[in-house]
């Protein structure tokens, strides 16, 4: 192969990019998070206000871009909608908000990657996934929960010294949060339910992994489903707020902290960045996007200790390196086994052109992948795994290729 221009080195590294981009971008939500929090907002507003203007903005884009692509609509699809609005919306972010007050942004940052072996816990627990002890992959996921898991436990019962790091004497929340506040300062106390609430987040977002799979499988639209799911966790945040929330002043937004802090994490993280990360998972799959989560543990963990002078504790960094060593071993246990997959489904393949007679001059040239197709009642089914090839030679000996199949 010749080297690769300007322009196609620009084309592979723009996936980087973007995804650098992407966890910058939360990051910053976290700090405007415990900013609003520390001002007196409500949190429970603040999730409300968030998917408010996060429908605002995606419904009108998915009527933009996928007007004409538009599936026959049935039931079941709002009825995942609705559960995808709940776990991976409104009760995922108002258990993450108040794990972020009682704690601080690195910490619920740290607790937010045990997301992908909580995911693998549940997915085992469901049958949906196989453990797979027997292989390498199978071991390599399974350590990796186990030390996610040990540290996370470290993280929440072991504070250790504290860490002397750069500081630019900046503090955004030296002043005292006002009375009518209910937020109490990070301490020992509250840190093992700051915990809890960062592990029920972690809960409620993996479930919504599950569900989101289920409905891309019906509803093959993404940004008419993000659209969807944040109708429906709008509707249930605002429900929760307004039969909770008696402080009729709390919906008050005034050009300060609040208003910026809801409409940057409905525009530009709901919005924007879930459609960044939409376009990298197409582009270089799931796991490629997983890679790069513990990267906004990094900015938070700088922006707090640059802005909000958050002293950092030997035990959130020996926790959190933990955490971190986890999720990519089970990261690299899941490509490892799709890996072993697709090579034992081009193995049944070629021995299966063999017993057929058909020529077996074969090229794979995709991996495994889901076509949807018409079973016999003219239902779709989106559940069969095909492998493309091509064939040098057709079996009537004329020589011409065969179309791909």
């Amino acid at each position: 192969m010749g080297k690769l221009t300007m322009r196609e080195k620009l084309e592979e590294m723009k996936p980087a990019a973007v995804m650098v981009v992407v966890q910058v971008a939360f990051a910053g939500v976290n700090i405007l998070y415990k900013l609003a929090a520390n001002d007196g907002m409500s949190l429970k507003v603040i999730v409300a206000y968030r998917f408010l203007f996060a429908t605002a903005f995606m419904v009108p884009l998915a009527v933009a871009l996928e007007r004409k692509k538009q599936p026959k609509f049935r039931w079941s699809i709002l009825v995942h909608a609705f559960l995808c609005g709940l776990f991976g919306g409104s009760l995922a972010q108002n258990l993450y908000l108040a794990s972020l007050a009682l704690t601080s942004p690195t910490f619920a940052s740290a607790m937010a990657n045990l997301v992908p072996a909580i995911t693998f816990i549940l997915a085992v627990s469901f049958r949906i996934e196989r453990l797979g002890l027997g292989t390498v992959g199978g071991k390599a996921k399974l350590a990796g929960t186990l030390v996610g898991i040990g540290g996370a436990m470290l993280l929440t019962f072991y504070k250790g010294s504290v860490l002397d790091t750069w500081s630019t004497h900046v503090d955004l929340l030296h002043s005292p949060p006002p009375p009518h506040s209910r937020h109490v300062a990070a301490d020992h106390q509250n840190r093992g339910l700051g915990a809890l609430f960062a592990v029920g987040s972690c809960c409620s977002y993996a479930l919504w992994l599950i569900v989101q799979a289920k409905m891309g499988e019906r509803y093959p639209c993404p940004y008419s489903a993000t659209a969807l799911m944040c109708i429906m966790g709008s509707i249930q945040a605002v429900v929760y707020a307004l039969c909770t929330e008696r402080d009729w002043t709390q919906w008050k937004l005034c050009w300060n902290v609040r208003l910026l802090t809801v409409a940057y994490s409905g525009i530009v993280a709901s919005g924007l960045m879930v459609t960044i990360i939409a376009w990298c998972v197409k582009k270089r799959g799931p796991l490629y996007v997983s890679i790069f989560n513990p990267l906004m543990l990094v900015c938070v963990a700088v922006a707090s200790n640059l802005l909000l002078n958050e002293k950092l504790h030997l035990g959130s960094v020996l926790g959190a390196t933990l955490i971190i060593c986890g999720l990519y071993w089970v990261i690299w246990g899941k490509g490892k086994e799709m890996a072993e997959r697709q090579i034992i489904l081009e193995k049944e393949l070629i021995s299966s052109v063999h017993e057929n007679n058909v020529p077996s001059n074969i090229n794979v040239l995709d991996g495994p992948r889901t076509a949807t197709e018409m079973d016999h009642h003219g239902r779709r089914d989106t559940n069969v795994e095909i492998v493309v090839v091509r064939l040098s030679s057709s079996s009537d000996g004329t020589g011409r290729a065969k179309p791909s199949t």
